[in-house]
């Protein structure tokens, strides 16, 4: 999924395999790239918002994907240089892509480990070391759950819950989900679940009271649970979200 991701980017880093599965989508919902543009923009946003209003200086980003551009350390270090960050893989592309890009960077580390198995993360040495549980951290898991199953280890919700816990008071938590908007545009989100599960990737709709549930114990920060592209717009909406935009919401959320 990461190198799929990197194809809906206009990254470079793909092969044909996830090319094809791109295709695939386009074919049967063809802005379904909107999709991936809208999450990316979405984090950028909060990630800015974490900087510059919550003063947050240390981040823990769960499934990183491939680097490209306006990655988490580049939106974060642009307004604090030192600011740490922690990104968390378990794909061998990623860990070798990522770790070659940031030789040279004293803040920002990869680790390869299981996302949804929230142990291997929290006591990971290098997660332990790097970022401070004593004190405010955001924990990011965009566009991440969603490819996660219910039967498939820790149900999500469980996942999200031990990941909160271990989050010191006054951190914040950088969210993003498929959604099964529970009205017409229903058809589209199953239609592209349909193929995510025929192949080896995987993709799951879930409805809001589902996405709800992964964040329990924390204060949503203002407007709660939106569409990805309302979540603190840049701007005036100029036309009408294609419906595959309107099928991933986002919120941020405060552990009190």
């Amino acid at each position: 999924m990461a190198r799929a991701y990197d194809a809906a980017l206009g990254g470079k880093d793909n092969y044909a395999v996830d090319r094809a599965l791109l295709a695939q989508l386009d074919a049967a919902v063809p802005e379904v790239r909107s999709i991936a543009l809208t999450n990316r923009a979405f984090l950028i946003r909060a990630v800015r918002f974490l900087c510059y209003h919550a003063h947050i200086d240390q981040f823990l980003d769960c499934g990183s994907g491939l680097p490209t551009a306006e990655n988490t350390h580049q939106i974060a270090q642009r307004l604090n240089p030192e600011a740490e960050v922690v990104y968390v893989d378990n794909d061998p592309v990623v860990l070798a892509h990522g770790r070659a890009l940031l030789e040279e960077n004293d803040y920002t580390h990869f680790i390869a480990a299981d996302i949804f198995r929230p142990e291997q993360v929290l006591e990971n040495a290098v997660v332990r070391s790097r970022l401070d549980f004593d004190r405010p951290l955001a924990l990011l898991q965009v566009a991440t759950l969603h490819h996660h199953g219910a039967d498939e280890g820790l149900h999500p919700v469980e996942v999200m819950r031990r990941y909160i816990d271990a989050l010191p008071s006054g951190s914040y938590v950088v969210f993003s989900h498929f959604l099964d908007p529970e009205n017409e545009d229903s058809a589209l989100a199953q239609r592209v679940q349909g193929i995510l599960n025929a192949g080896i990737s995987r993709g799951y709709f879930r409805t809001r009271a589902e996405i709800e549930e992964m964040l329990v114990g924390l204060d949503l920060v203002d407007p709660g649970i939106v569409v990805a592209d309302d979540w603190w717009s840049d701007g005036p909406r100029l036309g009408e979200l294609p419906a595959a935009a309107r099928c991933i919401v986002a919120a941020v959320g405060r552990k009190p």
